[in-house]
């Protein structure tokens, strides 16, 4: 149905009334959005472990929807995305580039880039150079080939294909280094030194094309050279003005903005929303896109201030979540694959991928090994400078949008820009492993050995020797229950204790993202700021009034990674300051108030289980039920350690005696005793390796050879001496376990008796553990005690703490089937148990 344009209205009376939504044009817009958002979102989701940046799926996204997939059905295309549509999707899309663009320029510190030297802009310079020069041959060849590009001017189409070939999309390329944990390693910092190089020359030359296109139309008349030098010279007084006038205004504003001030005025920022709308409006006054004016006006904006995070937490959400997605899905409807027909066409993509992939990585490569980079580093710069992405899109859609490009080098050059980009981040992981070089480096500064477990520290005589802890949180809800655990691990010496805080933070597309990636690490890890004074957040706030008032060194960091990378950033910080043991939140948190649960997410539960496999220490897992409340009426700490026996045990133990030494800590410690059987023997319990069963249902053992004998005596030893060491301040039970051992423990959690339960992961299971060995898991990382316990099920109110020792020999893990021999008599009680489980060749315990 052929619509009339001037007849078109906002909204429909509805489809009780006869009107039909679609032929309205914000009912239609919403559909449309909610269309390419769930369409861009879903492909994100299945590229996600392919590491790709989100606007790749956008991208595609809108390729799918547009005449290359979908739009083949011509009434889905008319009814869905007509053409009077368009230009109202791409308005409100528009918007969002806009803001975007004003993003991208706060993002950017002119600072850096001059603090960078000569290096980074040899690589930029090289970087632009090449591929521009060979742009101009792939002008040639595209003008004489495709039929309607020889109608457009030639100083036009060199330079919309040079600027398409050169280009360097610095946001992408922040995101794809801030993943691979390479944005503040020495190739990281170049490589984004050069990119903000290649984006100011970029943004001058897409001026320069901007002035040069006018309307761009074919066979239309030409203008004269000396507008396109007017164009140019009222850019030049524009970019003047603002440096000049509206950047110490803009950080008179920051100054009124600082963090100081309680809160920011709001006339501030819509102040400083209207100025980004004026800015837009100005360049598009004097003929240069609306977009170099939003850029500018957000370098004017001081960097590192409260102002700019404010600035950044009102606008990204809303620009980069929902506007920005259809500006390039936008792109993506305007590409048409099929343009793309028969050989010659196919092979002018080939070569358009192969002149921009040779012309940036081959000029990069090039002047970094001039500047002795090692030839592994000089390439990998190559391949992160090839990235292209949004701001490659911006270009060609000025350049569709001049009538430059038609249609069929338009889908060329978008195909370009999507190949180029997809291959950075799988072929950078393939030449250069991200997060090892600055690892290997840090570890080998570091002399003397690291403290692996807490025996190793009680194993020395040397009073200088320090527990060493790193405490990881998620959020504020994990101050209390920390601060209380570390407090009644503080031993009433002076320095004994010092403490490392970690603020894990998910790795996102936000620009503060990459901000805080830029604040808070170096060497492509978290680094711990060593003046006094400098604390960043509330978090780390609530530490240092702790550390005043006892008698612990704080030292605060934040580590910002994808979840499925953390686990190296809290193992390499464990590495390099020697920490002895590891404090995780668990991914659950239980409200006792209410009996609500806080699930934070299973990511992070991945997380936690990549720790417990890879951490070069010993590390603990806290399930928190209210630890620390003010609202508890006792004051002192009741902590009830359970033995059951094994290395995780043990460790569970030396924490409990270093409890004992504060003062205001009760600790009772219950070790469970296998209750004999009737005639004198036992059932023998027998653990099979079972490799078919699913380690995130079922609780996996040690592989490991162990001398149960020889456990037991380590056993009774470490018992022993704690008893004689903290005869009067350790209460000291043993509990005869009964047919099920889970009641017993179960119904001390239940009792209220105790704040804190600590207990052994027992990777090393005693018969008593061994008989809920095939028991389903709900948590199988806490092992099986640490499991019932955590279960909201069981109505437990203590919180728990499961420990598990550092031995690199036990770190291969399986989950077992158990197998019961109730004819197995003989050497009684544990032993008999005992002699069925001490080997893994066959079986285990």
């Amino acid at each position: 149905m052929a619509v009339n344009i001037t007849s078109i209205k906002t909204s429909s009376n509805g489809a009780w009334q006869g009107d039909n939504p679609l032929d309205f044009a914000f009912p239609l817009l919403i559909l449309q959005t909610i269309l390419i958002l769930a369409v861009s979102r879903s492909l994100a989701f299945l590229l996600k472990p392919l590491r790709q940046p989100k606007v790749i799926a956008e991208i595609v996204g809108g390729i799918i929807l547009g005449p290359s997939a979908f739009g083949r059905n011509h009434h889905y295309m008319h009814r869905v995305f007509p053409k009077w549509s368009a230009p109202i999707l791409e308005s409100v899309a528009s918007i969002g580039l806009l803001f975007f663009l004003f993003l991208v320029g706060l993002e950017l510190d002119l600072s850096s880039i001059r603090r960078s030297g000569s290096r980074a802009f040899g690589i930029a310079a090289a970087g632009i150079t090449l591929p521009f020069v060979c742009g101009i041959g792939v002008a040639f060849v595209l003008r004489s080939t495709i039929a309607g590009e020889d109608q457009v001017g030639y100083g036009q189409f060199v330079v919309f294909m040079g600027v398409a070939l050169s280009i360097t999309a610095f946001p992408v390329l922040a995101r794809i280094l801030a993943e691979l944990k390479l944005l503040t390693t020495r190739v990281g910092e170049t490589a984004m030194a050069a990119a903000a190089f290649n984006d100011v020359a970029a943004w001058i030359l897409l001026a320069l094309a901007v002035a040069l296109a006018g309307d761009g139309v074919p066979g239309g008349p030409h203008k004269s050279p000396v507008i396109s030098v007017w164009v140019m010279l009222s850019g030049l007084g524009f970019v003047g003005f603002m440096m000049l006038a509206v950047r110490p205004a803009m950080k008179w504003v920051a100054g009124r903005c600082s963090s100081e001030h309680d809160a920011v005025d709001e006339a501030y920022i819509c102040l400083t929303l209207a100025g980004v709308m004026a800015s837009g409006f100005a360049t598009d006054l004097i003929g240069i896109h609306s977009i170099f004016g939003a850029f500018v006006f957000g370098l004017t904006i001081p960097k590192g201030g409260a102002f700019a995070e404010r600035l950044m937490e009102r606008i990204e959400d809303f620009v980069s979540g929902l506007l920005l997605p259809l500006y390039f899905a936008s792109s993506g409807l305007k590409t048409d694959v099929a343009s793309i027909r028969g050989g010659k066409s196919w092979g002018l993509l080939a070569l358009v991928i192969t002149t921009a992939c040779a012309g940036k990585i081959l000029g990069t490569f090039a002047v970094a090994m001039m500047y002795m980079i090692p030839a592994r580093e000089a390439l990998v710069l190559g391949l992160l400078m090839n990235t292209k992405g949004l701001v490659e899109l911006i270009v060609l859609n000025i350049g569709k949008e001049k009538k430059v490009l038609n249609d069929e080098t338009f889908a060329i050059l978008v195909l370009m820009a999507l190949f180029t980009t997809f291959i950075t981040t799988p072929t950078v992981m393939l030449i250069y492993k991200p997060a090892r070089h600055g690892a290997d480096a840090s570890s080998s500064s570091h002399s003397g050995t690291p403290r692996r477990k807490l025996g190793d520290l009680t194993a020395t005589k040397e009073s200088k020797d320090e527990l060493r802890m790193l405490a990881c949180l998620h959020g504020p809800g994990n101050v209390p229950s920390l601060i209380t655990l570390v407090e009644s691990i503080r031993s009433t010496k002076i320095s004994q204790l010092k403490l490392f805080v970690m603020h894990l933070v998910e790795l996102t597309e936000r620009s503060s993202s990459i901000i805080m990636v830029q604040r808070a690490r170096k060497n492509g890890f978290p680094f711990f700021n060593r003046r006094r004074g400098r604390w960043h957040d509330r978090l780390s706030g609530a530490f240092q009034a702790y550390s005043q008032l006892g008698r612990v060194k704080v030292r605060p960091t934040t580590a910002i990674s994808a979840l499925a990378t953390m686990h190296e950033d809290i193992c390499h910080v464990a590495e390099t300051k020697r920490v002895a043991v590891i404090i995780l939140p668990f991914h659950k948190q239980y409200w006792s108030d209410d009996d609500s649960v806080e699930n934070v997410g299973h990511g992070w539960r991945g997380v936690n289980q990549r720790v417990l496999k890879h951490a070069p220490c010993s590390v603990g897992l806290l399930v928190d039920r209210g630890l620390g409340q003010a609202s508890r009426p006792n004051p002192s700490q009741r902590v009830c350690i359970l033995f059951f026996g094994g290395p995780d045990d043990r460790e569970a133990l030396e924490l409990g005696g270093r409890m004992a030494e504060h003062p205001a800590v009760k600790v009772t410690v219950v070790r469970f005793v296998e209750r004999e059987e009737a005639d004198g023997g036992s059932k023998a319990v027998t653990l099979r390796p079972s490799p078919s069963k699913s380690p995130e249902q079922n609780y996996s053992f040690s592989t490991a050879v162990m001398n149960r004998q020889k456990e037991e005596e380590l056993d009774e030893t470490a018992l022993g001496e704690l008893r004689s060491k903290w005869e009067e301040a350790v209460e000291y039970k043993e509990k005869v376990a009964s047919s099920n051992v889970t009641e017993g423990v179960v119904a001390m959690g239940r009792s209220g008796d105790y704040d804190l339960m600590v207990v052994g992961k027992g990777r090393f299971p005693s018969a008593m553990v061994a008989e809920i060995a095939d028991r389903q898991a709900e948590h199988a990382e806490l092992g099986p005690i640490g499991d019932v316990l955590a279960s909201a099920g069981n109505g437990v109110v203590s919180s728990v703490l499961v420990i598990q020792q550092h031995d690199v020999a036990h770190a291969e893990e399986v989950p077992v089937v158990k197998v019961v021999d109730n004819g197995g008599g003989g050497g009684g009680g544990s032993s008999s148990a005992a002699a069925a489980m001490g080997e893994m060749g066959d079986s285990v315990v």
